[in-house]
């Protein structure tokens, strides 16, 4: 599964750079997220078969920082970059004539750069406060990797002031972009009524599919994962349900943008075709 995510989003990254008629904002974003997608993986589950080929389960007091850091920053990015997508889309939909304008190489550069700005801020601002928790000798985490709400849980000293930051992080950040995104659909949604044949209201409709398609289960999967533990508590199902979101959404992610989109199938054709 890990390869297949890394060789698809490549994939995805190589036929829009590779095809001119690709390099438009939406799919600039697309490579992007296919890139954030590869980092997201490739954080955890190469660990994860570490310590299955070992038969072992120890990971660095370093290590798990490093690999917290990292999961946090690349799930902050997924999330904003979704939401930057979402946006693209409304003004290619609800502003047709104005979307060269507005969506410039200069104000898509902006987006992705504040994107990774907003993510690596709050990763490190959430990863300097696990630093001052201390912790028993004999530690052992409930979870396939280091994830933040575990790690906080078998924490020896207090956590009220991390837990606070990283409730408001979530509701801030993940809440807002998750706005975002039903803000500019329902914008969607809007002009795609007032469009009076069925032909032109399937073509908005189907630019927005496969994008749909990737934040339904992107969120559906995270908001999943947190509800199903706060209601049960129970560390394997949380665990069993995590796979779903670090591992097989990002697997997803170029299936379905490929299989719904004849732009990425034809740039895939002609990549390999000039590699005969």
């Amino acid at each position: 599964m890990h390869l297949i995510t890394v060789l698809g989003n490549l994939l995805i990254i190589l036929a829009t750079v590779s095809d001119s008629h690709l390099h438009t904002p939406m799919y600039f974003f697309l490579s992007n997220l296919s890139f954030v997608d590869i980092c997201f993986v490739s954080t955890t589950v190469p660990q994860m078969l570490v310590n299955v080929q070992s038969q072992s389960k120890v990971i660095s007091y370093a290590g798990c920082i490093t690999q917290m850091y990292f999961f946090v920053l690349f799930t902050g990015l997924d999330s904003f970059l979704l939401t930057v997508m979402a946006y693209d889309r409304f003004v290619a939909i609800c502003h047709p004539l104005q979307y060269a304008v507005t969506m410039n190489p200069r104000l898509c550069g902006l987006l992705i750069l504040v994107s990774w700005i907003m993510s690596v801020l709050n990763s490190l601002l959430q990863s300097l406060m696990v630093l001052p928790l201390s912790f028993c000798a004999e530690l052992e985490v409930p979870h396939f990797f280091c994830e933040l709400n575990q790690i906080i849980r078998l924490a020896c000293s207090d956590t009220f002031l991390i837990d606070m930051v990283m409730y408001f992080s979530a509701i801030l950040l993940g809440g807002g972009s998750l706005g975002g995104i039903l803000y500019s659909y329902s914008k969607i949604v809007s002009s795609v009524r007032a469009i009076s044949s069925a032909q032109g209201k399937y073509k908005a409709f189907s630019t927005c599919a496969s994008h749909l398609s990737v934040v339904s289960l992107f969120y559906c999967t995270i908001l999943g994962v947190y509800l199903s533990s706060a209601a049960t508590h129970s560390s394997h199902s949380s665990t069993t349900a995590s796979v779903m979101y670090t591992v097989v959404t990002p697997m997803l992610n170029p299936f379905i943008y490929s299989l719904r989109n004849k732009d990425i199938k034809r740039a895939l054709k002609q990549f390999f075709r000039g590699r005969r």
